[in-house]
This record gives C-alpha cells, structure tokens and sequence, in this order.
C-alpha cells in the first residue's frame, strides 16, 4: 500500500532541509537497482537522489541540483523516473517555497513504497512475527518487545549523549547523530525562537520498523519515552512515518522550565501531597 504525504500538514510541523543537520550519504558504491539496466551511472544518481529526498525532503529540482552537483533539467529526468515508479510523490507546497511571481516550485518526499523499497525485503517477515507474538502474549508482550528495543537503542546512544554535557540542544544534536548511524536518517532544527515554544525538532527521514510501527504503536510509544529519559525532558511526538507523515518529528522544548530534574520533579510531588493532606485534615 502507497502511503502518500499529507497534503493538510501544518508547515511548521515538517523538517525544512536547509535548516536540518547534514544526516550523512549512504556508502559508496550501494545500489538499490532503481534502474532496470545493471551498474550504470545512471542508477547511481537516481539512487543519491531518492536518498537525498529521503533524509532531506521535501526538495525541489533546484534543491536537489545544489546538493548533487546536477543541473535542473538533469534532476527532473531522475524525478520522472522516480515519479513513474512511484517511490516519489509532490508535497503540499509550502509559502516560502516560491518561484518569484509564479506558483511554488513543486517539492517531493519519498512516498509508502519508496520507503519499502530502501528498507529491503525483511519487513513482511517481522510484522508476521509481531502477529504472532500479540496472538500468542497479547498487546504487553509486543509493547515488552518494543520496549527493550528502544533500550538497546538507548544504550547505543547514552555514551554520545551524555558526552554533550548538560546543553540539550548538544545532546539532541548528538541524538540525531547516532540515530543517523543507526539508519535513520536524523536531522534536527530549531523552532519557535521568540515564541513560549522554544525548542529542538529531531526529524527521522527514515524508519527501519516503519512497517512494524504502522502495525503497532508500541515502536512509536516506547521509542519516545525512551528520547524523553535520554534528554531528561518530556518530548512530543509531532508526526510519523507510520501515519503517512513524510518524516517522523520530535519535539523538544529547550526553554528554561524544561530543565527541571526528575529529583525537582519528586519533591514538587512530595510537596503537592503533602499540602493536600493538610487541607484535607484540616476540613
């Protein structure tokens, strides 16, 4: 099934590609044999270009030219290509994309199946296998699963993290940058600067459990958390891969009431409990 973008997607809640981290090039020489001829030049370029639009989209022609070294035309014959086998579909047109007078320059973002096709054949597999398991230990032993997953996750990413030191907008760069290692294509920004909702979006380009998490939330779920106990903040989930979103984005508020530990938070607690206790006998 084609999941395509969301053309009512609010503009602020998409990663832009000119303010989002550098997410890292597939290695050289990987192929994902877009074109029906073997090795060719051709197909590699396609390749970078379905890979661009996969970690940096929604991107433009022009976008994609500056980044590749390619001119205009070149790129549009790539995006027809990618366009015929629907891996690549046009993202709703945003305000500041604009081509002077004219109507905004039409912009793309990897599509359901273009998404599928760089995540390799495993994916069936694993969802077959999650069926199995929610049958057998029901909705807590795949959200068990998921969870421990993320943990791995987690322990994979704690070192960088915790290297960063106590600026959260280092640790969430460092985040990106492990998860980037990790195939996920992350990128961050900044947002709502003179705003009450300061702070960082961490956008994933890619999911390697995108078919998974489609099926069961739990990847989605646990997955948050687990950035929230890395960063020590609570974060929002703004949008996803596996809802049909073209990218999945994380926010992370970095104002001053965000960094309040969970010990400041336990005693407010304690202090919150205490002081009900008291109304409450003295009634």
């Amino acid at each position: 099934m084609i999941i395509a973008e969301h053309a009512g997607t609010p503009a602020s809640m998409r990663c832009d590609p000119e303010d989002a981290l550098s997410a890292g090039a597939p290695s050289a020489g990987t192929s994902s044999g877009l074109d029906e001829s073997p090795a060719t030049d051709q197909g590699s370029t396609r390749d970078k270009v379905l890979q661009e639009i996969s970690e940096h989209g929604p991107l433009s022609a022009a976008d994609l030219g500056l980044r590749l070294g390619l001119t205009s035309a070149a790129v549009r014959r790539h995006l027809d290509g990618l366009s015929q086998h629907r891996y690549i579909s046009e993202a709703a047109p945003t305000t500041h994309r604009t081509r002077g007078r004219g109507r905004p320059a039409r912009s793309y973002v990897l599509s359901g199946l273009g998404h599928t096709h760089l995540r390799g054949s495993y994916n069936e597999l694993a969802v077959s296998a999650l069926d199995f398991l929610d049958r057998r230990g029901g909705p807590g032993a795949v959200r068990a699963f998921a969870a421990e997953r993320a943990a791995d996750l987690a322990v994979i990413a704690a070192p960088a993290v915790t290297a960063a030191g106590d600026d959260l907008d280092a640790k969430v760069a460092a985040l990106a940058e492990v998860l980037t290692r990790q195939g996920y294509a992350a990128s961050t920004r900044p947002v709502g600067d003179g705003t009450s909702q300061v702070g960082m979006q961490l956008c994933q380009g890619h999911c390697p459990v995108q078919d998974a998490a489609g099926q069961y939330a739990q990847f989605c779920e646990t997955e948050t958390e687990m950035f929230s106990d890395l960063l020590g903040v609570h974060v929002q989930r703004l949008a996803s891969l596996a809802n049909g979103e073209h990218v999945c984005t994380t926010f992370i508020p970095t104002g001053p009431s965000t960094s309040t530990s969970s010990a400041d938070r336990a005693v407010a607690g304690t202090t919150t409990t205490t002081r009900s206790t008291s109304e409450r006998n003295q009634r």
